[in-house]
């Protein structure tokens, strides 16, 4: 495979040919999710209640082998099979290095990914490495496995060292190795977020990430000069005002670059959450991306990370949410930008591919699936109706405001961070001994047998939506 690099707006392959940087993210493997792997919570939380309940060996072998079946070589087939040219591989941090032994680096975690980057070097297709949890968290949010809101990385220098160390040692590790497209430093920062900011009117710390874009891009090329970085916008890549002009060779930057159109609820193309949404609204609203608009003043790639359509909102809306991916699909390749969009697998939300509702793993947790969607703990579905137990925390927060008589709070942001709080962290950590005891009594076999669930095999694709990325991944 050819060392990618970049020349002008374009990604090139070592012939100087151009290359379009299209295909899927693989959430829900080495960095899981609520949603994607059906568990409430954080991962870190999931599996030491696991951990509890069963032991540490146990609790070891369960996560191993949903990883295991999770993303494997028929997976990689599959998706080379539709067309793309690229995964994006979602890490945490963990797989990579414990809080306890810091600058320590486990090989269990570089093994699981050399097999991952076999395959897809075998199949011929490249590989973006994101970090998407870091130490310390650079974000708020569940993706990042965090459960508390506070974000260390930006106010501790200690987790900006392990950052960037962690880097050189991949860097190390990888130097040359050619199906490796980039790496992808940081998933969605978030520099300007400390406990007590409960605001929508969000102002990055420009000083703060670009002094951290540049040094962790300084310590990766001191060892491996050649791969290309890819830079996220701050406020989970959707802002780029503040950044400096690109200050390196071999720079692509990412936005993510999800729509309304696109989870609804409501008709696509038509009037969603009091707005027209139609194929011109999805190119001005692309066109006018600070992402967008910053790659085109510098003339380098613009690369969309994550974007996508839910498909677990109202069953008759399935069509409007396929239709806005569609035309969304089509304005990117229009304009010429590489993408990958969220996600590959997961359980009847986003998934290019599903896990069978009548599956083993789905039928042992369907008690959790059901007591997740009647209490919100996914709170950041805006697009399915609020339950009565969000009612009572937007409730609970009207209640707030009136006590507080303080004109200044953003009753919008308010409810949306105390559902946060009370149910994707505190209900959701109250589900996940629950959710262990769902295996209960359970020989290592059996557990085997239910994880298989995850396997390509196991799985379906989603037809309709299957039919639009194959037609756009051709293109």
């Amino acid at each position: 495979m050819d060392l990618l690099q970049v020349n002008g707006n374009q990604v090139i392959t070592a012939n100087g040919q151009p290359i379009y940087l299209r295909g899927v993210c693989i959430g829900g493997w080495m960095n899981m999710e609520e949603f994607i792997n059906g568990y409430p919570g954080s991962e870190h939380g999931v599996r030491a209640s696991l951990a509890k309940k069963f032991g540490a060996e146990t609790a070891r072998f369960f996560f191993d082998r949903m990883l295991d079946y999770f993303f494997a070589e028929d997976d990689v087939i599959y998706l080379k099979s539709l067309g793309c040219t690229v995964v994006r591989l979602p890490l945490n941090y963990r797989h990579f290095e414990t809080d306890t032994k810091p600058f320590e680096y486990l090989e269990s975690g570089f093994a699981r990914l050399d097999q991952a980057l076999g395959w897809c070097e075998k199949h011929g297709v490249h590989v973006i490495l994101d970090m998407h949890a870091v130490p310390g968290w650079q974000n708020t949010d569940w993706h990042s496995d965090n459960s508390t809101r506070h974000t260390f990385f930006w106010q501790q220098a200690h987790y900006q060292d392990r950052f960037v160390a962690l880097w050189e040692e991949f860097a190390r590790r990888y130097k040359g190795r050619a199906v490796i497209a980039g790496y992808n430093v940081m998933n969605e920062p978030v520099t300007n977020a400390p406990y007590g900011r409960f605001s929508n009117q969000y102002e990055p710390d420009w000083d703060a990430i670009n002094r951290v874009y540049r040094r962790v891009t300084t310590a990766i090329r001191a060892i491996d000069p050649d791969h290309i970085i890819f830079l996220e916008g701050d406020y989970f890549s959707s802002q780029f005002d503040g950044f400096e002009p690109p200050f390196a060779p071999n720079l692509v930057y990412s936005s993510h670059n999800y729509t309304t159109g696109g989870f609804g609820p409501g008709p696509y193309p038509g009037l969603i959450r009091g707005e027209e949404w139609n194929y011109q609204k999805q190119e001005q609203v692309f066109l006018n991306h600070s992402g967008t608009r910053f790659t085109r003043k510098y003339n380098v790639p613009l690369w969309v990370g994550e974007f996508g359509a839910a498909y677990n909102g109202p069953a008759q809306e399935i069509p409007d949410r396929l239709r806005a991916l569609d035309d969304q699909l089509a304005i990117f390749n229009k304009h010429g930008a590489h993408w990958t969009m969220w996600t590959y697998k997961d359980i009847h939300v986003m998934g290019w591919v599903q896990l069978a509702p009548e599956s083993p793993y789905v039928q042992a947790i369907r008690h959790i699936l059901e007591a997740k969607r009647d209490l919100s703990t996914d709170f950041w579905m805006g697009w399915i109706a609020p339950t009565p137990a969000k009612e009572k925390v937007f409730e609970l927060a009207e209640l707030i405001e009136k006590t507080l008589e303080d004109e200044t709070i953003d009753s919008k942001a308010n409810r949306h961070f105390l559902a946060q709080a009370a149910l994707s962290g505190y209900t959701a950590a109250l589900m996940q001994p629950l959710y262990a005891r769902s295996f209960e009594g359970m020989s290592q076999t059996q557990l085997d047998q239910i994880l298989q669930s995850f396997a390509f095999r196991q799985c379906r694709p989603h037809s309709g939506l299957i039919d639009v990325i194959r037609k756009h991944l051709a293109a």
